[in-house]
């Protein structure tokens, strides 16, 4: 049976698996559903139709699972669903979806999410990134795989984040960041490869060489983005095969792009 302590609230209409931990004066409402291993610690909320997945550990004063802030919401049903081995610690806020668009807000496997980070209605976080403290994410967000955003980092709604790619302290995101990408600023401009990270990841020195050249093709050649695009695919389809799944990645979010890329 899950282990609830005697001053938590758990709604009878939750759904806790059998290890689950719910620590002292925690609300658990209805619709929750949450996996085996996770723990969710003192004062923490989970409301609304959230659903949790394994291992997992919310710590106190985190808000999960919350009503979009957003004042065309009327009460539609929306979800937010949480992968495996997430980390939110204090005071840490999520909200759900919204109809106005996917109506759930997606957050991945084994993200490190710090404390007082805000992530707002219909984003869509990937697997394994790491949000500094007092990050907030606007609407409509998307973060890829591996992505650090450092601390202070403001992203405005409809942002993308792309893989691998890091923003600085205090950096103000006003426009898309490409896979790979450091930035910082505000607003945010790029500053080189993240190519420290890259090593840490296992990246070898030939991947990064090549990514290096695809920065170089998008931020120093002088190319609009359309021909950066142009000169990217070529890039792509000459490399080896070592180098092509990131290229291939590095081109599918700039078709994607939606607000311009940082410069």
């Amino acid at each position: 049976m899950a282990i609830i302590h005697p001053t938590a609230i758990v709604d009878r209409n939750a759904d806790l698996d059998g290890d689950v931990e719910v620590g002292p004066y925690s609300v658990v409402g209805a619709g929750v559903r949450i996996g085996a291993g996770t723990v969710v610690g003192p004062h923490a909320v989970i409301a609304g139709d959230t659903q949790i997945g394994r291992a997992n550990h919310v710590h106190p004063f985190a808000s999960i699972g919350g009503p979009p802030q957003d004042k065309k919401y009327r009460g539609e049903p929306t979800l937010l669903v949480i992968g495996d081995g997430n980390t939110f610690r204090e005071s840490v806020t999520v909200n759900r979806g919204t109809a106005q668009d996917r109506a759930v807000t997606t957050i991945g496997n084994d993200n490190w999410v710090m404390a007082y980070v805000h992530i707002a209605h219909d984003c869509l976080v990937g697997d394994h990134t790491i949000i500094a403290n007092t990050t907030n994410l606007a609407g409509h967000v998307e973060i890829g795989d591996w992505a650090i955003l450092g601390g202070c980092t403001q992203v405005h709604q409809f942002c993308k984040i792309g893989a691998h790619a890091m923003t600085g302290a205090g950096t103000v995101v006003l426009h898309d960041i490409p896979p790979f990408v450091m930035t910082s600023g505000n607003s945010a401009s790029a500053h080189g490869l993240n190519s420290e990270g890259l090593k840490r990841r296992g990246f070898t020195a030939g991947r990064i060489a090549v990514l290096r050249t695809a920065y170089k093709l998008l931020y120093k050649s002088g190319f609009t983005l359309d021909e950066a695009r142009h000169s990217l695919r070529e890039l792509e389809r000459s490399a080896g095969a070592e180098s092509q799944p990131d290229l291939l990645l590095f081109n599918e979010f700039l078709n994607r792009v939606s607000r311009g890329i940082v410069r």
